[in-house]
């Protein structure tokens, strides 16, 4: 019997990598306030004297978020999987660029540069019969960038592709001629470790086989 997953993301990309492996989840996207997910997260880092938390546990707690929002609000009857990325380059954090100038300044600081992806994968199993655990993990792979000239940079930008992803960068679409080379899980950088999701959903008692339709 097929197990049921719904993606708790928006993203295309990761859609189309569970569809790659015979996965066909249903969507839907969480409402999430996602700069108060991060500022409760640096608060309780704060008052545990932690420090600032690093990206690998940011991303984390956003997937969490949208992943245990979607299960408190809907009767999915379902595993729901949150996913969440952001660049880490030279200690500076970058998700989505909201404009074209804020996606050629990233682009510039990021020619000729190495970054670390993080995508953070949450699971809530709502199934009525499940084992209704919580649990999740952080995928971080290495990424080499082709440096640029600046009217490569504006060519790229004007495709409007890296307004859409974290990053302003994509491995598996119109960006992958200026990724050089990555050091890790590839489907990763994509927005979906399927390796890390096979040992998350195993933790849960099921086999990532009985997840296709």
């Amino acid at each position: 019997m097929t197990v049921p997953l719904l993606l708790a993301s928006q993203s295309p990309a990761r859609l189309s990598t569970l569809r790659s492996v015979g996965i066909e989840p249903e969507v839907l996207v969480s409402g999430v306030d996602e700069d108060a997910v991060l500022a409760a997260l640096t608060a309780t880092h704060r008052e545990q004297g932690w420090g600032t938390p690093d990206p690998a546990d940011a991303v984390l707690a956003l997937a969490r978020a949208k992943a245990e929002h979607i299960a408190a609000e809907y009767d999915t009857g379902a595993i729901v999987l949150g996913c969440d990325s952001m660049l880490e380059l030279e200690g500076e954090i970058y998700g989505k660029p909201a404009t074209a100038q804020i996606a050629r300044e990233r682009w510039q600081a990021m020619r000729g540069r190495t970054g670390v992806l993080h995508t953070g994968h949450w699971l809530v199993d709502d199934r009525e019969d499940g084992s209704h655990g919580s649990l999740g993990a952080t995928s971080s792979t290495t990424v080499h960038f082709a440096d640029l000239s600046d009217d490569e940079i504006d060519a790229y930008i004007a495709t409007g592709e890296p307004l859409q992803v974290a990053g302003a960068f994509t491995v598996d679409g119109l960006g992958g001629a200026y990724v050089t080379g990555i050091e890790g899980d590839y489907h990763g950088v994509v927005g979906v470790s399927l390796p890390l999701l096979r040992d998350l959903v195993t933790q849960l008692g099921v086999a990532f086989h009985d997840l296709r339709a």
